[in-house]
C-alpha cells in the first residue's frame, strides 16, 4: 500500500451531534419533531437527499428543501459540533511519516470537509481532500471515488485502500476496484461490512498501520 483513502464521518471524526441536530432542525421545518437523536444516526454516511426520501417518505423536491434547511444550520453551527476519534491524529502522523499518500474521500460536500479538517488541525496531513459537490452532481461514494482517481491519476489502484465505517464505503470501494478496511467504532455495523466484502474490520484506528503494512 502506498495510498490510504479515508472516509470522514464515523471514520476520522465523530460528527453525530452536528449531523443529527441539523437533521432535527430540517425536519422541524416540515413540522416533524424528532426528539431522539439516536434515531437520526442513519443520516450519517449516505447522501442527505436519499436519506430524507428513504426514512421520511419525502418527495425529491421536499428532500432537496430539507437538505437546504439542514445546511442552513450546519454551515454555521453543526459543522463545528464534532471531534476526532482517539488515535486519529497519531495514525495520520505515522502514515505520513512512513511516506504514504493520505487522501480524504467523503460524501460530505468538499468545502465542509476542508473546514472540518482545518478546524480539527489535521488538514495538512492530506495530499488531496475530495468530497461531494453542493449541486449534487457528485454525491455518492462511488462518484467521490471516481473523482479521487481523476485528480490522483498517478495513483495505482492496486496500491491503495479505502478506510470507512459503513457499507456505503465498502460498496464504493468494490465499485472502484480497491480493498476496503472497515472500522467498527463508527456508525455502521461490522457484520454488514464484512458481508459486503470488507477485507478486514478493525476496532481501533491505531491498528490501521499494521494492516496496511
Amino acid at each position: 500500500m502506498k495510498t490510504v483513502l479515508f472516509d470522514l464521518d464515523g471514520t476520522l471524526v465523530n460528527s453525530k451531534e452536528g449531523i443529527t441536530k441539523c437533521v432535527q432542525f430540517a425536519l422541524s421545518f416540515f413540522n416533524i419533531h424528532e426528539e431522539n437523536l439516536d434515531s437520526l444516526e442513519v443520516f450519517i454516511g449516505p447522501p442527505l437527499v436519499d436519506s430524507f426520501m428513504k426514512y421520511y417518505g419525502f418527495s425529491l423536491e421536499q428532500a432537496k428543501k430539507a437538505t437546504e434547511k439542514y445546511r442552513e444550520r450546519y454551515s454555521v453551527k453543526g459543522i463545528y459540533e464534532c471531534s476526532l476519534y482517539d488515535g486519529v491524529k497519531k495514525c495520520l502522523e505515522t502514515l505520513k511519516a512512513q511516506g504514504f499518500y493520505i487522501v480524504l474521500a467523503s460524501s460530505k460536500p468538499e468545502n465542509y470537509c476542508r473546514i472540518i479538517l482545518e478546524y480539527l488541525g489535521v488538514s495538512h496531513f492530506f495530499f488531496f481532500i475530495v468530497g461531494a459537490t453542493i449541486d449534487g452532481k457528485i454525491h455518492s461514494k462511488e462518484q467521490v471515488l471516481e473523482e479521487v482517481f481523476r485528480r490522483c491519476d498517478f495513483v495505482d489502484k492496486s496500491e491503495c485502500c479505502l478506510v470507512g465505517d459503513t457499507i456505503f464505503d465498502v460498496n464504493g470501494a468494490n465499485y472502484i476496484g480497491i480493498p476496503c478496511v472497515g472500522v467498527s467504532y463508527g456508525f455502521g455495523k461490522s457484520d454488514e461490512m464484512k458481508a459486503c466484502g470488507a477485507k478486514v474490520v478493525i476496532d481501533n484506528i491505531c491498528e490501521l498501520f499494521r494492516v496496511v503494512k
